[in-house]
């Protein structure tokens, strides 16, 4: 039996039929508005279509765009600003030239059009890249917008322009060891800018989510006006006493803030070939050097700390120290017994070694540790360096470290502990970032007493008015120094003609806001120096001048007929202690 015939199915048909169609309409009537009713979605489909290519067209030169073949289009950085808003590196849009090998209708035609056009094309080079099979190729990044009329009046199909970030850093040299630099295709490989690509701009440019509109200006803690005057000084310093390279720092104590930072010679971050040349690293992070007599001061501290010794302790410094086949002497040597303020303004190698002595081998490494001396420091700029610690520390380590000879450190680590004496004791980590004293509280530790810190204040600004540090004296900024001058090693041995200077200013002594570090890398002696090529003569009266130059930036106001540091500093913190 058919289904026709079965009873029941005609009037269940036409149910069917009066719930698809409705009653007393016609059938073809409806199925005309359904077919309209589908044409106009498909319309409004491809609408959306359109106007989404015209978009992706009208953007196209924006930012992580990929080609297939390995070519990628420059992508998008943030601005990086210092302190008071100064671009310090930005992007700027150029076009750069591109082909599609498929299209090229005559590739020899296209070959010599485009090396007649722009001569420092490689002939060979474009032509293997125009006979590819490739859908896209670079010809050329970055090129000028008049090469770019000029190519595109040629009207050579399959040849096109791309728009592309490249990064500009308007202040050249200035800041290049501390900014960094990018690659051909705006990735950070140094400095900032590679810092900034590990912590999360590579990311968010793979997923598509960095683009001009989306990214947030970096702000850096360095000042522009006081790194500009700090290089200018250092170029004329380098100039003046011929050194090979000169480098220096200004940080805050109370921050950790690195508000400068330059190591000459630098390079041009625009034309980052220059980096390099290996007389241009960045002395202040990568390299590491023994500091000389600026690392008396860390000895000093740590015998203060202990409590075995006082300000009113002597040592004795009437005659060399000898350990085998090493005898340790003083540059200046008084051959007397020495009070411990003394050790500090006559940078006696005897008294310090003593002190360090007394306190034991044991004793002199774990406060080094804990001063961050050991350790290799990181800070968000990817270059620095593993501190060179002897294998094997004995007695002779002990005494040669406790004034500076045998452990090599970054220069901005030995500022970083030096700076935890000037504030209180307490041990900050730098940063390139802006910082407050409140987020700093929030990382620091307490590695020596208060009381430490008030005294080690004093034998800082002592050193200044009647010490090695005199020369750094500027008045009515109440500066306190520490001078440090080490022989360098050269093929294993030290060297009596190359010498590494170096100084240690903070600003001001009695309520330290500020320290400046400057060294100087073979400095040659002179005849208004005495024939000297000490720290003294050169590093300390460098850093004078810096400080001169700075201090009003920093809105440190000057203050005149100050009293000496044992009235200023030792009489005001005994009556703070009463009260």
């Amino acid at each position: 039996m058919t289904q026709a015939s079965q009873p029941g199915a005609a009037p269940a048909r036409r149910l069917i039929q009066r719930l698809l169609y409705g009653q007393g309409v016609d059938r073809e009537v409806k199925s005309r508005a359904r077919v309209g009713l589908v044409i106009v979605a498909f319309a409004c489909l491809y609408a959306v279509i359109s106007g989404r290519l015209v978009y992706l067209a009208a953007t196209s030169d924006g930012q992580n765009f990929r080609r297939g073949g390995g070519d990628i289009v420059a992508t998008a950085r943030p601005d990086i600003l210092d302190r008071n808003g100064e671009v310090l590196a930005t992007d700027v849009r150029m076009p750069s030239l591109f082909g599609e090998p498929r299209r090229i209708i005559d590739v020899d035609e296209a070959v010599e059009l485009l090396t007649a056009t722009m001569p420092d094309l490689d002939a060979t080079e474009l032509r293997e890249r125009l006979s590819s099979k490739k859908g896209f190729v670079w010809l050329k990044r970055e090129i000028t917008k008049a090469q770019r009329e000029q190519i595109h009046r040629l009207g050579l199909p399959g040849i096109g322009f791309r728009a592309e970030n490249k990064r500009v850093y308007p202040n050249g040299a200035s800041v290049s060891h501390l900014i960094g630099h990018v690659n051909i295709d705006n990735q950070g490989i140094a400095g900032i800018e590679k810092w900034l690509d590990r912590s999360g701009l590579a990311d968010l440019h793979s997923l598509g989510f960095a683009n001009d509109r989306q990214q947030k200006p970096v702000e850096l803690a360095v000042d522009l006006r006081v790194q500009h005057a700090m290089r200018s000084e250092l170029l004329t310093a380098r100039q003046k006493f011929k050194a090979k390279a000169a480098a220096g720092l200004v940080t805050d104590v109370n921050t950790g803030e690195i508000v400068a930072m330059v190591s000459v010679p630098d390079y041009d971050p625009n034309d980052p070939r220059e980096a390099l040349d290996k007389d241009r690293i960045n002395r202040l992070t990568t390299g590491v050097y023994e500091m000389g007599s600026t690392f008396k001061a860390l000895t000093l501290a740590m015998a203060l700390d202990s409590g075995k010794f006082t300000l009113g302790s002597s040592l004795d410094a009437r005659a060399p120290l000898q350990y085998g086949r090493f005898r340790i002497n003083d540059f200046h040597a008084q051959r007397r017994v020495l009070t411990l303020p003394e050790v500090f303004t006559y940078s006696s190698n005897i008294g310090t070694a003593r002190m360090a002595l007394g306190l034991g081998v044991e004793h002199h490494k774990a406060f080094l540790k804990k001063m961050g001396q050991l350790d290799r420091l990181r800070t968000e700029i990817p270059e620095s360096a593993e501190p060179l610690v002897p294998k094997r520390w004995g007695e002779i380590n002990t005494v040669t470290i406790a004034f500076g000879h045998g452990l090599s450190v970054a220069p901005l680590q030995a500022v970083m502990g030096i700076g935890a004496l000037m504030n209180g004791g307490r041990l900050i980590p730098p940063t390139f970032l802006k910082r407050s004293e409140a987020e700093a509280a929030k990382l620091a530790r307490q590695v020596v007493k208060p009381e430490t810190s008030e005294r080690m204040r004093y034998l800082m600004r002592l050193n200044a008015e009647k010490g090695s540090a005199s020369r750094a004296e500027v008045r009515g900024f109440y500066v306190g120094g520490k001078t440090g001058t080490s022989e360098k090693v050269i093929n294993g041995r030290y060297s009596k003609s190359k010498l590494l200077t170096s100084f240690t200013a903070v600003l001001p002594a009695d309520k330290p806001r500020y320290l400046v570090l400057i060294m100087l890398d073979e400095p040659q002696p002179l005849a208004e120096t005495k024939g000297y090529a000490t720290s003294g003569w050169n590093a300390a009266p460098t850093a004078a001048n810096v400080i001169a130059r700075i201090a009003p930036m920093l809105g440190i106001e000057p203050r005149f007929d100050l009293p000496t540091a044992d009235r200023q500093i030792l009489a005001a913190t005994a009556s703070a202690r009463a009260r």
